[in-house]
């Protein structure tokens, strides 16, 4: 597939890249996209939940009523778990949600995602650029001359750019990742792919390596 490389003014510029076959032209794996994605929002959760069970309630351990004849459910002291404010059953504990998942799988997902949005015509690349100063005005008005504003948009990077970052940071339906942090989750979180020509390269060269 080829495409017109623009300015960050949305003009075209003539020159034009083909995208790699291997990377933006295969056929999605839909179960290794599940995976990635799983695996990112896993190791996002912090895993602190904690309730406190019958053994870690504060309170009395005298049993309160005798073990029959009240009529009632049979119970011992006050962090009993039928009384209110008593000890919770099998509550969550702190744990590591983190899973392994191996690298073949996770550059099979990224492909499988790039290729979706290279089907749909979501992908945009424009020259190297910079911006002079962090200003969000001049980041909103160059999505409008991409014509990316209407739907979130996700613009990467070779490398990290503070100027560039600091103008979309306040920007609900935008933001900017390297080439380093691309992932699964942020490619299908995204209407509309805005790539740079050295990003394209390094893309293409890590995932067809």
């Amino acid at each position: 597939m080829k495409l017109n490389v623009l300015n960050s003014k949305g003009e075209e510029t003539g020159k034009t890249v083909t995208l790699n076959d291997a990377v933006f032209g295969i056929e999605p794996n839909d179960h290794a996209i599940y995976l990635d994605v799983k695996q990112y929002l896993a190791n996002k959760r912090q895993g602190t939940h904690k309730t406190k069970e019958r053994g870690e309630v504060a309170g009395s351990t005298r049993k309160m009523i005798r073990q029959k004849g009240s009529g009632g459910a049979r119970r011992g002291d006050t962090k009993s778990p039928v009384l209110v404010g008593g000890g919770r059953v099998f509550g969550p504990k702190p744990r590591d949600y983190s899973f392994k998942l191996n690298k073949k799988v996770k550059a099979l997902a990224r492909k499988s995602a790039l290729s979706y949005k290279a089907k749909d015509n979501s992908i945009i690349v424009v020259e190297d650029f910079t911006l002079e100063a962090p200003k969000t005005k001049d980041f909103v008005s160059m999505l409008k001359d991409l014509k990316v504003d209407q739907g979130k948009a996700l613009l990467v990077l070779p490398v990290n750019n503070e100027f560039i970052y600091l103008s979309a940071r306040n920007l609900q339906k935008a933001d900017v990742i390297t080439t380093s942090g691309l992932n699964t989750y942020k490619i299908m979180d995204t209407a509309s792919l805005v790539l740079t020509e050295r990003s394209l390269e390094i893309i293409e060269n890590t995932l067809n390596a």
